[in-house]
């Protein structure tokens, strides 16, 4: 894994970089880059949002509520040091979104996930994911995360485990019926 430097250069690995902590980074895995969201990403995943695969996330969301999850996902970056990155596949497809999700909705900093449709089953989801872990324990120094994961997503749920996240069932979770994964260092 490497970590780009928007402003020039990169460092290798979990090397910490100088830029400001709310400048979201550009990470690339053997198969993936991961990058910052842009307003031209915003359709395909308001139609995630709006299909019946976003029932596992309180969906589905008409364009307004996509819209509003959206600028959370960028906002989050401001305001935190961290957020969500679009999932791409060299040529700039986009395949899906992995992020780090805090603020009042969240009791914890949560890693979530989401592939297109298409694009599932082929391991983008679990990639991404210990690529930007990887990341946020690096740059940011946390001992943990969690993943809140809707029991009947299957999917979400192996991508967890495959990750090595076990089931905490003593913390707190946005949802009382959410499974909750926890992500150690």
């Amino acid at each position: 894994m490497s970590v780009a430097d928007p402003i020039g250069g990169a460092a290798s690995g979990a090397a910490r970089s100088t830029l400001p902590s709310n400048v979201p980074p550009t990470i690339r895995t053997d198969r993936l880059i991961l990058r910052a969201p842009a307003a031209a990403d915003f359709s395909d995943y308001a139609d995630f949002l709006a299909s019946e695969r976003a029932q596992y996330m309180g969906g589905p969301y008409d364009r307004r509520g996509a819209w509003g999850l959206f600028c959370h996902d960028v906002a989050q970056w401001a305001l935190f040091g961290h957020g969500a990155l679009m999932i791409d596949l060299p040529g700039r497809t986009c395949v899906g979104q992995v992020g780090i999700n805090h603020g009042p909705l969240f009791p914890e900093k949560e890693l979530g996930w989401l592939i297109y449709a298409g694009h599932e089953g082929q391991g983008y989801a679990s990639e991404a994911a210990a690529a930007l872990r990887d990341w946020v324990f690096g740059q940011l120094g946390l001992g943990t995360l969690v993943s809140y994961v809707d029991p009947r997503n299957r999917r979400s749920v192996a991508v967890a485990e495959r990750l090595g996240a076990r089931l905490d069932n003593a913390a707190a979770r946005p949802d009382p019926g959410d499974l909750v994964y926890r992500h150690h260092r």
